[in-house]
């Protein structure tokens, strides 16, 4: 998945040009910064390429969806319907905000199951945020449907699913705000940044302003600009910002590379009657970031799981047993260990928590391997890999 596997010139040129201008800083400095803007010209260049109207870049994938949410007025006491299978920082943005994270099933796309969205739903509900885990997607229609239905907000964390489409559209575009990271391992980097889309002004101008301590950036006086409303510093650096400059123009390169080295290991492991793969919902493309495969149960696939490391096939991940992007693993939200004292709404609210169970999430988490597709391999490296993969699963089928 990663980009940084293939930093080059192009890279180097870009931070070079950042250095020698001397102005890291992505605001204020116009009389000596020369016209260099690199993140101004990622922004335009997400804009591009995600047929989007807005983009803000700040510091991270979390402050992406923390903003996307802060920008749309997700706040103290407002309920955030999220899926059990996603990264941790899903329910650290809605939590830093005050609001509390419904945690529901997915279903077999791996992201968010409609039927679960729909019974969650309650008055207090402001927000759905389908998580398009490990390159692929929900069924966008359906969760498109019941938001408008119940008049919440639909947020798109598209952090893993860069440059895959739904039905044409960009992952990232379709819901009300989307969010992407560009951390180090994902399919283009700044080495540490994010961004918030969208189509509608009025958020675009929220996270704006709320990404850099409230500047309203009117002007050409930093010093001189007001501040609407409250913010804080989500800011991205220029240095950033250079590196991801040069890693978007390169991105159908890297997507191309991601779908060739897949779909040499899809072939191999669809020859094994007993294996079979997430559902990608109809009109949807995958960015090919990951390949996710099922197998018939789940001491199986942790059986797989080990065998695949014991035998040197890294990057395969059974979320099951995963610290970080799995609900069973979640203690730390279970039992709500804080450094600090929390609102009695969070406390309250992730009661449930203490008693729920996702069985449904289980049965598809638990037969799940994901694999993460490499840009570097070679041609034998990746038809290697997969004979060894079909060779194991096989022996413990």
């Amino acid at each position: 998945m990663p980009g940084f596997e293939l930093f080059g010139d192009a890279e180097r040129k870009e931070v070079n040009d950042v250095l020698e201008n001397g102005i890291l800083m992505r605001y204020g400095f116009e009389g000596i910064r020369n016209g260099h803007w690199k993140s101004k010209e990622l922004e335009a260049q997400l804009q591009q390429t995600f047929k989007t109207n807005h983009a803000q870049l700040v510091s991270s994938g979390t402050a992406a969806v923390t903003i996307a949410l802060a920008s749309a007025g997700v706040g103290a006491g407002d309920e955030v319907i999220m899926p059990t299978f996603t990264f941790v920082a899903s329910f650290e943005a809605i939590m830093a905000l005050g609001a509390i994270p419904i945690l529901v099933d997915i279903d077999d796309t791996l992201t968010l199951d409609p039927v679960a969205v729909e019974k969650a739903i309650t008055p207090k509900t402001k927000a759905v945020m389908v998580v398009q885990m490990c390159g692929s997607m929900g069924d966008m229609d359906a969760l498109q449907s019941i938001c408008k239905a119940y008049n919440v907000l639909l947020i798109e964390d598209a952090c893993q699913a860069i440059g895959g489409t739904y039905k044409g559209k960009p992952l990232g575009s379709i819901g009300d705000l989307g969010c992407f990271s560009f951390d180090f391992v994902k399919t283009i980097t700044c080495g540490e940044g994010g961004a918030v889309i969208t189509n509608n002004e009025t958020y675009y101008l929220n996270a704006d302003h709320y990404s850099d301590h409230g500047h309203d950036h009117i002007g050409n006086d930093r010093g001189a600009e007001t501040h609407p409303f409250l913010g804080f510093n989500y800011r991205i650096s220029e240095l950033h910002a250079a590196v991801g400059l040069a890693q978007i123009k390169r991105l159908p390169e890297f997507l191309n590379l991601q779908n060739k080295n897949y779909t040499i290991l899809r072939d191999a492991l669809a020859t094994i009657p007993d294996v079979t793969f997430r559902t990608v919902p109809e009109g949807g493309e995958e960015s090919y970031a990951f390949l996710n495969f099922f197998l018939p149960t789940l001491e199986i696939a942790q059986n797989v799981s080990k065998s695949f490391k014991e035998n040197g096939i890294d990057g395969c991940f059974h979320y099951y047993d995963n610290n970080w992007h799995y609900i069973r693993k979640w203690d730390h939200l279970k039992d709500l260990k804080s450094l600090f004292p929390l609102a009695s709404e969070i406390k309250t609210g992730l009661e449930y928590l203490k008693t729920k169970e996702f069985p449904q999430s289980d049965h598809y988490i638990g037969r799940n391997i994901s694999c993460l597709i490499k840009l570097s391999w070679t041609e034998e490296d990746i038809k290697a890999r997969a004979s060894k993969m079909v060779s194991i699963v096989t022996s413990i089928l």
